[in-house]
């Protein structure tokens, strides 16, 4: 497997990637209701990093949303693009998430990310930056609180409450499996919340996380530990 490079005229410093942050929030859509819940496909997407050894390896897997059944796999490993800032993280990974997707021959359809869309500081997580440069209906479903207030879900599967910034619901605290903590999901771009959630529980028949995020996360860490060895 070759290592993905970083491309020309990539963010190298905090200034800049604001700025590219900036900009590329303009072009988010927010006012589509997104693809139906058990429908088509759906792709999850995570990340491992050997920060020794400068490395980070993407995952995209295709899962059949009805079935829940692999479709497709794909990996890449590259080069870590740039230094680790909160709210720009997305700036470190995404040149390898995207040449896994590139590598991908099924439709991803809608893009699973293991973290943040609009619950982001500056409303731009990883989901909606994603969702903007490939044009997909993307979400965020992550595994641990950001920066947000939010008040406990209810103990049963399918509760929430809203995740708020300044009064702004920016996601939910979702409960996935009755009395075991909740999840976080967020809208990425191209999709409501309501249906966000809708996808969330649909791919949670069994565990608290997403089989998307689950087939995702085993497979980037295969790679990861196949480039080491490489």
């Amino acid at each position: 497997m070759g290592i993905t490079g970083v491309p020309a005229g990539w963010p190298a410093d905090e200034e800049t990637a604001l700025d590219v942050q900036r900009e590329l929030r303009e072009r988010l859509v927010l006012d589509e209701e997104g693809p139906a819940a058990g429908e088509g496909h759906v792709t999850g997407l995570d990340v491992a990093y050997d920060d020794e050894r400068d490395l980070v390896a993407a995952a995209a897997v295709v899962l059949d949303a009805g079935t829940l059944e692999v479709v497709e796999r794909a990996t890449a490993v590259g080069r870590v693009s740039f230094p680790y800032v909160p709210g720009l993280l997305a700036f470190r990974e995404i040149p390898t998430v995207l040449a896994a997707l590139d590598a991908l021959a099924a439709d991803p359809g809608l893009l699973v990310c293991d973290g943040y869309g609009l619950a982001h500081p500056r409303r731009f997580g990883l989901a909606s930056h994603l969702g903007v440069l490939t044009g997909r209906p993307a979400i965020g479903v992550a595994k641990n609180p950001f920066t947000f207030a939010y008040d406990r879900p209810g103990p049963d599967r399918g509760d929430f409450a809203p995740l708020r910034a300044d009064g702004e619901e920016v996601g939910r605290a979702l409960r996935t499996r009755s009395g075991v903590k909740p999840v976080f999901v967020s809208v990425g771009h191209r999709i409501s919340l309501d249906n966000a959630c809708a996808h969330t529980l649909a791919l949670t028949p069994r565990y608290r996380i997403p089989e998307t995020t689950r087939h995702a996360d085993a497979l980037c860490r295969r790679a990861l530990q196949e480039a080491r060895a490489a």
